[in-house]
């Protein structure tokens, strides 16, 4: 089974000026959640089209104080811990292991064998 990519993230130093450029330069509606250290759910726009085919919806915001500017995708499966298993196995490497945020998602982040992080989202 094919597993889709489902989310993003855009990580900077200043999380507000992130979203506010986005959202201009694309035209996104992206949703501040200050409660959340100024991370905004973003709606890139398309819902599908003829085709079946459509985009993905992700998050701008902030990092924590020092932390680096990142971007991530996130890959939907139907069992994280069974794919962290298989991850390690071909050479990645666990650096979140499975976490609920309840009522929210389900996920869990890796490095591939570059050093490249990736999420996992259950689904």
């Amino acid at each position: 089974m094919v597993a889709p990519v489902v989310h993003f993230e855009i990580m900077g130093k200043d999380g507000l000026k992130l979203q506010k450029f986005y959202s201009e330069l694309f035209g996104w509606k992206i949703q501040n959640m200050a409660e959340m250290g100024n991370y905004g759910t973003t709606e890139t726009g398309l819902t599908g089209d003829k085709t079946g085919k459509g985009s993905i919806d992700g998050g701008v915001g902030g990092v924590q104080p020092g932390a680096p500017n990142y971007v991530t995708i996130y890959i939907q499966v139907q069992d994280i811990d069974a794919h962290l298993k298989k991850i390690e196995a071909v050479g990645g490497k666990t650096v979140m292991p499975k976490t609920e945020i309840p009522n929210v998602v389900t996920f869990a982040q890796f490095k591939d064998p570059e050093g490249n992080v990736v999420g996992l989202v259950q689904g």
